[in-house]
């Protein structure tokens, strides 16, 4: 088993890794940290992990970092002489690592699932426990810690269809890795289901509910003065703002088309796009110049220019990573991306928490459990298309009290739903 899936891992690196260079390239800082995935690390960490007790928590990218910065603020204080080290897969999430974690937590790059890249890893940092947000289930790595009879915990945990068929699919495989975790947080009674039926030991699964429901508020020291951008922008306190946020391609063209049509009708109002990937910045940009729509990129936007007339931009494209928080905060409405023209959908929590009337699309089968909460209070308006999109925009526009009521309800959602960080530490302290 544990050969014939490294001959084909091995076989598919290499095939597939000309296109993951390409995308790193694109996404900038590739060669930072390059070392790290091989399972290379400075002597500067290295000193810093010298005989000290590990423990090792992973996220892939932004949202498992998120997740990631609860789980260390709650840590920290209750194990002080443990040094925690936290990797991720992603430069955007070692960005976020960077911002939101304090210096004395170790940062480094998830390592390739080659066995002599984990080796070398698991050999070097030598942790007391693992800690994997969601599911990222890598077999040689697991493999690996199991072996050393290392604790290895899942938390946060959701199983989507397309991973369960996945994992189901090649049951020869994940089934022992996934009845050899030590304990496992799932977020809904149906990820609870799926995780027994893929070979989790019933006893060591737990359900906790989301941690996105926690550690929602902004950091003093993170914070964005949105509003002073806002200015500088020629936008003023009256004007309607529309917040999409963590859009996917074809998204950004609806919207644009969408927005030109309330135009028409609504003079005041304005668009700021947050694309999932910041990197598609300059596609947005090409789509709204096509469309003669006057818009900024957000990296181009400093306290030192001039501020610009009322009425003068439509639209703000933000082309920067962990500021989407930030512009919820100011959102008069907000659209959640990856929702109508791609699949799986993204959190609706974050302005939930800011109390801000919510529209998503037909397609959050990723957060199904969380939507049905919401839809289930009127906190929030699914849409299955173009048209109802513009609808739903329409009735939140002219409709203060409609957005207060909405947004309101968001918010109690968020409030009933939160202590699963908790739960979720206290599962792993038990044991460690």
């Amino acid at each position: 088993m544990r050969f014939i899936y490294n001959i084909l891992f091995n076989l598919l690196f290499s095939i597939s890794a000309p296109y993951y260079y390409l995308r790193m390239r694109r996404r900038g800082g590739w060669r930072h940290g390059f070392g790290e995935r091989l399972g290379r690390y400075s002597n500067k960490f290295k000193q810093s992990i010298t005989n000290r007790d590990v423990i090792w928590l992973h996220a892939v990218s932004v949202g498992e970092v998120n997740i990631c910065v609860q789980l260390i603020k709650s840590l920290q204080p209750k194990i002080p002489n443990v040094k925690l080290v936290v990797s991720t897969t992603t430069s955007t999430g070692m960005s976020e690592l960077r911002k939101r974690t304090p210096p004395e937590v170790g940062k480094i790059y998830y390592p390739i699932d080659l066995r002599s890249c984990v080796r070398r890893a698991l050999a070097t940092i030598r942790p007391k426990a693992v800690i994997l947000v969601e599911a990222e289930i890598w077999p040689n790595f697991l493999w690996g810690i199991q072996a050393r009879k290392i604790p290895h915990f899942l938390v946060n945990t959701r199983i989507s269809k397309n991973s369960y068929k996945r994992y189901h699919r090649f049951d020869f495989i994940f089934r022992s890795l996934f009845g050899g975790f030590t304990g496992v947080g799932a977020q809904s009674h149906d990820d609870a289901k799926k995780l027994f039926e893929l070979g989790c030991d019933k006893k060591v699964v737990q359900v906790f509910g989301s941690c996105k429901f926690d550690g929602l508020e902004i950091k003093r020291e993170y914070r964005v003065d949105i509003s002073s951008l806002l200015k500088i922008l020629g936008v003023n306190d009256k004007t309607s703002i529309i917040v999409a946020g963590s859009t996917h391609h074809g998204e950004e063209e609806i919207l644009v088309r969408l927005f030109k049509r309330l135009q028409k009708k609504y003079l005041n109002i304005f668009l700021i796009l947050v694309p999932r990937h910041q990197e598609r910045g300059k596609e947005v940009g090409e789509i709204l110049t096509e469309q003669e729509v006057n818009f900024v990129f957000r990296n181009q936007v400093s306290d030192n220019i001039a501020p610009m007339p009322f009425g003068s931009l439509d639209c703000l494209v933000v082309n920067t990573t962990g500021e989407l928080k930030s512009f919820y905060e100011k959102a008069t409405l907000v659209f959640v991306g990856k929702s109508l023209t791609a699949r799986g959908g993204q959190s609706p929590v974050e302005p939930a928490a800011f109390a801000k009337p919510i529209i998503f699309g037909p397609h959050m089968a990723n957060f199904a459990e969380i939507t049905a909460k919401f839809l289930s209070n009127d906190a929030a308006i699914q849409v299955a298309d173009e048209t109802e999109l513009q609808e739903a925009f329409e009735l939140l526009i002219t409709d203060q009290s409609k957005r207060n009521a909405m947004g309101k309800a968001a918010q109690q959602v968020v409030q009933e739903n939160k202590g699963a960080t908790e739960q979720t530490i206290s599962m792993i302290l038990n044991v460690i």
